[in-house]
């Protein structure tokens, strides 16, 4: 049964964490009226530490703290906008060959087009959204500090199960500081050593935020409970060896090194792990996807408990339209969003998935060029993300999809090994690496008829497996940029660069611009190259 760890924070306990915030501010004095909200009177057990830090999850799920709208965590965007994912989404996803969108709201089609600024909102959202996460980690860590729970009085035990809390804290804030390395590199940095308060944080580099999240993932990954053994949804030690091994694939990008033979380090350690793969491709991506074995590391949803406008709640219900028929997909009605690019369709060898089961098309009604970005029959659909269970029962709300979202997945392991190997990684072998790809287009073909020789196995074949495999789970954008094909290239998909044929763009964009408000507000900050305020 899908745990509801992270997927009912109350209302109070999210007046708790504001007034923790807040009373920081204050003097070291304990209010005497016993309904003041302090952190003394927050974080007096450990089911209240579990309970705070189930709200540094939920920072990835849920976009405000009463329900789909009316208490956004973050202002100045509608707030089914505003959530973490969708956010997430939109920047990984429409600024590639994977997806368009039919929606003209502000600059949301600068990210297909390739020519956003520093003024965009939805940038800003991001940015904002990555940071109000790294506070809330950052305070649930600064009240696991020693010296606070020997102050409170805890047990030897209760001091492990905090210590062990803390360790998800860290790695939580590692992920959300992995997307600000990844999308905009040179970033402010903040802390649980910062105190709580009015000041302008400093300026890190992206070489040097490398280094402080190999260091946080190293010292945490021993900390966290073993793979597999964790409540789903929370991180484990194979989460942590799956962002150590994203960094170590994407340090090229971020540092100029490569480090392939490191990532080898940490991917045969995921692969090794308890987790296997899915057998049902499109069981990964139902609304009990819980049960898949594959998954490492979800943002859970859940219809009832979890409800927002981002999400999954987006993502499936923004990808029907046109002849689609809405209760296939276990929801109510589609938004008429979001298609794909006749170059994404090109990657399979046929739009049926009679060949290939990843194709997952839907045609009937739709051109598969487009000539309108903004017409949803324009562009194929994708049929891929459902509220459906694997039995054809619909999830528990016709809007709000019970479908978690797989940030990590074993079949990426997979093909993070062979790419890592043909990178010149030592430690792992082109057998074993052809093995891994065959394992996963067995599971697509049904049979081996799919399976490729190790001649075939070279990086142009992993980027286009790659799209096949992960496409619309945030991972388009960095892939292009390590293998050289987002922006100052010659491959091309319609509407890149703002024209229907596509067209090559300036390479600055492979980092979005710091918000112009930030810069302007903290001297502190330089703003990326090629941009301005």
């Amino acid at each position: 049964m899908k745990t509801k760890y992270f997927k009912s924070i109350s209302v109070a306990m999210v007046a708790m964490m504001v007034a923790v915030t807040s009373c920081l501010k204050d003097l070291d004095t304990v209010p005497i009226d016993p309904l003041v909200v302090t952190s003394a009177t927050v974080y007096k057990d450990t089911t209240a530490y579990r309970q705070v830090l189930a709200k540094c999850y939920a920072g990835l799920a849920l976009s405000g703290q009463q329900g789909p709208h009316g208490n956004p965590d973050i202002s100045g965007i509608d707030e089914g906008f505003s959530q973490y994912l969708r956010q997430f989404w939109l920047a990984q996803e429409l600024t590639t060959d994977e997806a368009v969108i039919a929606w003209n709201d502000g600059t949301l089609k600068d990210y297909h087009f390739q020519t956003w600024t520093s003024g965009g909102e939805f940038i800003k959202a991001l940015y904002n959204r990555i940071y109000y996460q790294i506070s809330l980690c950052n305070e649930f860590i600064r009240e696991c500090a020693p010296a606070k729970l020997d102050e409170r009085g805890f047990s030897a035990a209760d001091k492990a199960t905090i210590e062990r809390y803390k360790s998800e804290a860290r790695f939580l804030r590692a992920l959300s500081y992995y997307h600000a390395l990844d999308l905009f590199g040179n970033v402010p940095f903040v802390d649980e050593n910062n105190k709580v308060g009015a000041f302008l944080p400093q300026q890190i580099s992206r070489a040097d935020l490398f280094t402080y999240l190999e260091t946080e993932l190293l010292d945490i990954e021993g900390k966290l409970k073993a793979a597999k053994t964790n409540e789903y949804g929370r991180a484990d030690q194979a989460a942590a060896w799956m962002l150590l091994a994203k960094l170590y694939l994407n340090a090229k990008v971020y540092i100029n090194t490569d480090k392939n033979t490191e990532a080898l380090t940490w991917i045969k350690k995921v692969i090794a792990s308890p987790y296997t793969i899915e057998p049902n491709y499109a069981h990964l991506f139902l609304a009990d996807n819980n049960l898949c074995n594959e998954i490492i590391f979800p943002i859970a949803f859940d219809g009832v408990s979890t409800r927002t406008w981002g999400g999954t709640t987006f993502i499936v219900n923004a990808a029907v339209g046109g002849s689609m028929v809405p209760a296939e997909f276990g929801i109510g009605g589609g938004w008429g969003g979001t298609r794909t690019t006749p170059q994404f369709v090109d990657k399979f060898p046929d739009v049926t998935g009679a060949t290939d089961k990843r194709a997952m098309f839907h045609t009937s009604g739709q051109s598969k060029s487009i000539s309108d970005i903004f017409l949803f029959t324009d562009g194929y659909a994708i049929k891929k993300w459902k509220n459906v269970t694997r039995t054809g029962a619909a999830g528990k709300d016709a809007t709000h999809p019970d479908t978690d979202f797989p940030v990590f997945r074993l079949a990426d392991a997979y093909l993070m090994y062979a790419e890592a190997v043909l990178r010149g990684g030592t430690g792992g072998d082109l057998t074993t690496a052809l093995n891994y790809v065959n394992a996963l287009r067995e599971r697509a073909y049904g049979n081996t008829s799919g399976n490729i020789t190790s001649g075939e196995l070279d990086l142009n074949f992993i980027l286009d497996e790659r799209a096949r495999e992960l496409y619309w789970e945030c991972h388009r954008r960095t892939d292009l940029i390590r293998f050289g094909k987002f922006s100052n290239t010659t491959y091309l998909w319609e509407w890149k660069g703002g024209i229907k044929a596509g067209a090559s763009t300036s390479s600055h964009l492979d980092l979005f611009p710091i918000p112009a408000t930030d810069v302007a507000a903290n001297p502190n900050l330089t703003q990326n190259t090629g941009y301005t305020n």
